[in-house]
């Protein structure tokens, strides 16, 4: 279902506008306007494109979400009109951060842009982190050390790809994988290089039109003590003389 025809006529009942102010501001003839106002017609995407930018609202809210049932004051306005993030604040004005839990992770790839999905995320405040957008993704598998299955990291929206910094980790939302958290490095203009610190596991690339949202590390939250692996020197050694004796099971072999 399109939202757009009565998501045009609360907008301009919001701001006390006429049809003709309305049309008079996007440069469109009245009675086209009123066409989109009155569900007869769908704008072109040229024209919703005049839309979005006239009244500050992203594309995909505007055709997808009932703006009458959402608290647009509180909206995050992107750059280029890009999906706007709701930031809510507590008592003591400190961010409410939402909480993405892992049964809720399959789903946060189709539920990310709408706000009720959002609006359903429990919420925490965390006092050192105030100015910006943060989000806690919930950690799976153990791609990441120290990090392990069942933490949660806290993330700071970026805004433009071109501000990701090589070297550094991010949680990254991708139409196919899903949410991820790995350190990455760009690789050309419109691809990331996504790497995990557990070289176990091999980097692969992920190409710019994939991905959905990027949030920068901005602090983790166990939730398990943490143990040290078993790694003493007693150990180590009976590894390598473990791999010792498989080369030299593969070199007779061989030979």
């Amino acid at each position: 279902m399109l939202y757009i025809s009565d998501n045009l006529k609360w907008l301009r009942n919001k701001q006390n506008l006429s049809q003709q102010e309305v049309a008079d501001g996007m440069k469109l003839p009245v009675d086209r306007y009123k066409k989109y106002e009155y569900g007869k017609n769908v704008p072109p995407a040229e024209t919703l494109l005049l839309i979005s930018r006239y009244f500050h609202i992203s594309i995909d809210l505007l055709l997808t979400v009932d703006l009458s049932r959402i608290s647009i004051d509180n909206l995050l306005q992107l750059e280029d009109n890009r999906i706007l993030l709701p930031i809510k604040v507590d008592g003591n004005g400190d961010n409410l951060i939402e909480i993405v839990p892992h049964k809720a992770k399959a789903g946060y790839a189709n539920g990310y842009a709408d706000p009720e999905f959002i609006e359903s995320l429990q919420h925490i405040s965390l006092p050192f982190l105030r100015n910006g957008k943060f989000r806690a993704f919930p950690v799976d598998g153990d791609s990441m050390p120290p990090h392990k299955e069942g933490s949660f990291v806290v993330g700071q929206y970026v805004e433009k790809l071109g501000d990701v910094m090589d070297g550094k980790t991010y949680i990254v939302v991708t139409k196919s994988q899903g949410i991820v958290y790995k350190r990455l490095n760009k690789n050309g203009k419109n691809a990331l290089m996504l790497i995990s610190d557990n070289t176990v596991y091999s980097p692969y690339e992920v190409k710019a039109s994939e991905i959905l949202e990027i949030w920068e590390y901005a602090c983790s939250i166990a939730t398990k003590e943490f143990t040290p692996d078993d790694m003493n020197a007693e150990n180590v050694k009976d590894m390598l003389r473990e791999l010792r004796k498989e080369i030299r099971e593969v070199g007779n072999k061989l030979s």
